[in-house]
């Protein structure tokens, strides 16, 4: 559905009010990157939400971020793959050159990535999944194997440039599981500071406000954003 300007700018800036009071309540210092997840939404919707000042996109699959990257190749869009990412798909990806990939889930899945980005001369920037709250349907590393595999990628993949940590908040209706799993994530990232991490990506449409209290600094809200 194609959203008018006007009511884009009003989710848009709800959002952002969100954003901003999560934000303060944690620490005035904190600064949160807002990435918007477009899949299942039109290309003049993402047209739109670059006028009001949007530029980092994400998308779960490879396939929707090449049609994306190529129908707004005009806007200087900071595109991000925020989904799990099939071997198979790693070239393509790379040719696609994201800004970050969010979904680095196994310690195969960089040394198969830095390979390639090897042969191609080529470098990128991603983040380390964690699946903080040990669901079998859930990708990513365990939170207590986290900070070894983190340190070994960056020693074994040079080519491979890891900026932090993401997750995925505890899929319950139990804040305080939702707040556990946040802040499992959070303590990991604290601890990877000193090896250089820098971004923590935690929190989507429905738990964002929960992940910022808890220190994310990059959230990724989707559904929010293009509710008619």
């Amino acid at each position: 559905m194609i959203l008018e300007k006007e009511k884009l700018r009003a989710n848009l800036d709800r959002v952002i009010w969100d954003i901003e009071e999560a934000r303060v309540a944690r620490s005035e210092h904190l600064i949160v990157q807002l990435v918007v997840v477009s899949k299942y939404t039109e290309i003049e919707n993402i047209k739109t939400l670059y006028e009001l000042g949007q530029r980092n996109f994400g998308e779960n699959q490879v396939q929707q971020l090449a049609q994306r990257v190529e129908a707004l190749d005009e806007l200087p869009l900071a595109w991000h793959m925020v989904g799990t990412l099939q071997k198979n798909k790693i070239n393509k990806l790379i040719d696609l050159n994201p800004v970050l990939i969010h979904s680095i889930d196994s310690l195969e899945l960089a040394q198969e990535l830095n390979k390639r980005l090897e042969s191609k001369g080529r470098t990128l920037s991603g983040l380390l999944q964690i699946n903080s709250s040990y669901e079998a349907s859930k990708s990513g590393i365990k939170p207590e194997e986290a900070i070894d595999i983190y340190k070994q990628i960056q020693e074994s993949c040079p080519n491979l440039t890891l900026k932090g940590v993401m997750t995925i908040g505890a899929h319950s209706e139990d804040t305080k599981e939702i707040r556990e799993s946040f802040e499992r994530t959070y303590k990991i990232y604290e601890q990877l500071q000193k090896s250089g991490a820098t971004i923590c990506s935690m929190g989507m449409s429905g738990d964002f406000k929960l992940a910022i209290e808890c220190g994310s600094n990059m959230v990724r809200i989707g559904s929010r954003l293009f509710e008619s």
